[in-house]
């Protein structure tokens, strides 16, 4: 999930055909970890996690397997699952960019930011190319914007200012790394835009995206939630067969590809559906949970 939208109202949502009525679950399949997105993924519509679903995540930590949430949200918009998160209490939130523990009120444990001089560069490169292009902050403590980009959700917090000045080593910021860059544009048309942003200034920054609207979605070199969830594995002696990976949209492909198994919600975006080989059925038809029964089962 971007910072400043939600996820988009189910007539935005890229379903292809009708969903499967039964996810199919690979003979033995029997994982250590399970990696969930949250919005269009594990969250209905409605930004609520199911009964259902809140009863599988909890057999499946019974049954010994580890759940990691791992989404593009701050660590600051992690509410509608804090009542729900595994007895470890991390999650992984800005797209790789942070690891937190929610049970310690989002605390960072670890971050691996997008340097300024980075950022200042693809603002540049994408300021040249792309007239109309205007840009947000997503720092360590807090959301900043330019006075051309449209939040969804104001923060009283929040400085509006060029990029420049948002990304500039100020004291003000006391010394908040940049966990991501955030680019909108009001006409391009989204897969296009991500292309772009990879074409001119890809070398600088990570872009990926997870909206219905022209909004890129930038880390630092080679952050993604693939990598960040592989340096977790490795922490907990998980090997990537091991791990299942749910997802829906342009952002979670590298995880999904990461991953032994991976399932690809009926919602998802056409991309994800055609890299994925496993499908469920959608985030409001209790796509994960359904899944998660079947293995355990």
């Amino acid at each position: 999930m971007p910072t400043p939208s939600p996820a988009p109202s189910p007539a935005l949502r890229h379903a292809q055909g009708p969903a499967p009525t039964i996810p199919r679950i690979p003979a033995g399949l029997r994982p250590r970890l399970i990696a969930t997105d949250l919005d269009g993924t594990l969250l209905r519509e409605d930004k609520t996690v199911s009964p259902r679903t809140v009863a599988a995540l909890a057999a499946a930590e019974a049954a010994g397997i580890h759940v990691l949430f791992v989404t593009g949200r701050p660590a600051r918009w992690m509410g509608p699952v804090r009542d729900h998160v595994p007895a470890h209490g991390l999650a992984i939130c800005g797209n790789g960019a942070a690891v937190v523990d929610l049970r310690r009120g989002g605390e960072l444990v670890a971050t691996r930011p997008l340097p300024l001089d980075n950022a200042l560069a693809i603002v540049r490169a994408l300021r040249a190319t792309t007239p109309g292009v205007a840009f947000a902050v997503e720092r360590a403590g807090g959301f900043h914007h330019e006075p051309g980009y449209a939040p969804m959700v104001t923060d009283p917090a929040s400085r509006v200012a060029p990029a420049e000045s948002l990304l500039a080593d100020d004291p003000a910021f006391g010394g908040q790394p940049v966990l991501k860059l955030l680019a909108h544009h009001g006409d391009l048309d989204p897969d296009e835009f991500l292309a772009l942003g990879r074409a001119v200034a890809g070398e600088h920054g990570e872009f990926t995206r997870s909206n219905p609207n022209a909004l890129l979605e930038i880390s630092g070199p080679g952050v993604s939630k693939a990598s960040t969830l592989a340096g977790r594995c490795r922490e907990l002696g998980v090997d990537p067969t091991e791990v299942v990976a749910f997802g829906d949209m342009p952002n979670d492909l590298a995880m999904l590809g990461w991953a032994g198994t991976a399932y690809a919600m009926a919602n998802a975006h056409p991309a994800v559906l055609a890299a994925t080989p496993h499908h469920t059925l959608s985030n409001d038809q209790d796509g994960v949970a359904r899944v998660i029964e079947g293995f355990l089962s």
